[in-house]
């Protein structure tokens, strides 16, 4: 539905001379671009507790914020406020669509799509994110300024819960109109006001800190029992100074921890199950009662066709072509054969399968076992 105008850019020269490295903005990048959902449809959303959403606004410098669900929108009057709606694609499918024509980079990389409506003077002030976002515009007009990283420019919080930046230069200083996409790398100051009733798609992107990864892999260590090598010093001499943590103990931790992280049978595994966890709620629609696998058969030979649940976290890892395929749903794992790569390309690549896709999964007893299995946690269902 949705087709990115590069103009004279490929993904590949995007990605060699602006991915991480400036920012840049596509006009009409989406030609002819037509909003996927209403301002009335996201407010809808907000409504829901399972939704995470949040209103900023700022009356004469008084900057405010206010978490979801939000009932009542005529409190905040007809400017100066904004409403930011997470992860829109896992609760709207058109929504969802936005995503796809940025699927050059690999999935587990794509978090989710933000969805915000403004009103005139609405916006969350001047910032900066830690990763890499597309911002698409869609109705109304919005004004943005983006600057380079800079490591003079001072943050602070003019409301508790709310991150802002010190004035920037700007090396972007454009009204967006329907269609303009701004592409923002990380550390890249930026803010945008707008100027009438608008909507803005905010595409972004999973940028685990190292924090985050020990946090992970020490819980993956813990769920599976696994306590790895023990330190020892077998070739330990009389210590001079017992209080010092000496430099060659340090040397044998590092190496211990390094040895953990080394391991490439364990990190796929573990990294898999981390990453293909959803950050947010999933609308999970668990059939009941269950399938049977007969039923999936004669749904998919009939020429059913099935679609992904919005949000899903799939990716999968084979070291070598013979090799067993780990596929990973949703923080589970799957081991596949390594004749079954068709399988799991299937299943982490397409976020529809067609009727003759469908079949694929009716060849083998085992292929539809899995299938069914998904269908029932509601990761897949049956296309209205």
């Amino acid at each position: 539905m949705y087709k990115l105008n590069f103009a004279d850019l490929s993904p590949e020269r995007f990605l060699a001379e602006y991915w991480q490295k400036k920012p840049l903005l596509l006009k009409q990048g989406f030609s002819n671009f037509s909003d996927p959902l209403s301002a009335d449809e996201l407010a809808g959303l907000a409504l829901e507790e399972d939704v995470e959403s949040r209103v900023v606004h700022c009356a004469n410098g008084d900057w405010q914020l206010e978490t979801g669900p939000v009932s009542d929108f005529s409190t905040f009057g007809e400017r100066d406020w904004t409403i930011l709606v997470q992860a829109v694609d896992h609760w709207h499918a058109d929504a969802a669509r936005l995503l796809d024509p940025f699927r050059f980079i690999p999935n587990w990389r794509i978090d989710d799509l933000m969805v915000s409506f403004s009103t005139p003077g609405g916006g969350v002030g001047p910032h900066l994110d830690q990763y890499d976002v597309f911002i698409i515009q869609g109705q109304g007009k919005r004004h943005w300024r983006v600057g380079m990283p800079d490591n003079t420019l001072e943050q602070f919080c003019p409301h508790p819960r709310l991150l802002q930046v010190s004035p920037f230069q700007a090396c972007i200083d454009v009204v967006m109109e329907p269609g303009d996409i701004l592409y923002i790398p990380p550390g890249c100051p930026h803010e945008g006001i707008s100027l009438e009733n608008s909507l803005n798609y905010s595409v972004g992107f999973r940028a685990p800190a190292q924090k985050d990864l020990l946090t992970g892999l020490a819980d993956y260590l813990i769920d599976n029992d696994i306590s790895g090598t023990r330190f020892s010093d077998p070739a330990r001499e009389v210590s001079q100074n017992i209080g010092e943590l000496a430099s060659a103990d340090l040397a044998q931790v590092k190496q211990l921890l390094q040895q953990l992280v080394s391991d490439e049978q364990s990190l796929p595994l573990w990294f898999g199950q981390y990453i293909s966890r959803a950050k947010h709620e999933l609308d999970l629609q668990e059939p009941e009662p269950h399938y049977q696998a007969d039923e999936i058969a004669e749904y998919l030979e009939e020429g059913s066709e099935l679609s992904l649940t919005g949000g899903l976290r799939c990716c999968y890892h084979q070291a070598s072509a013979d090799a067993d395929i780990a596929l990973f749903i949703n923080g589970e794992q799957y081991l596949l054969p390594g004749n079954e790569l068709t399988t799991a390309k299937l299943l982490t690549e397409q976020r529809v399968l067609d009727e003759q896709q469908c079949r694929h999964f009716l060849e083998l007893p085992e292929r539809l076992g899995l299938l069914v299995h998904l269908i029932n946690l509601g990761y897949w269902h049956f296309t209205d």
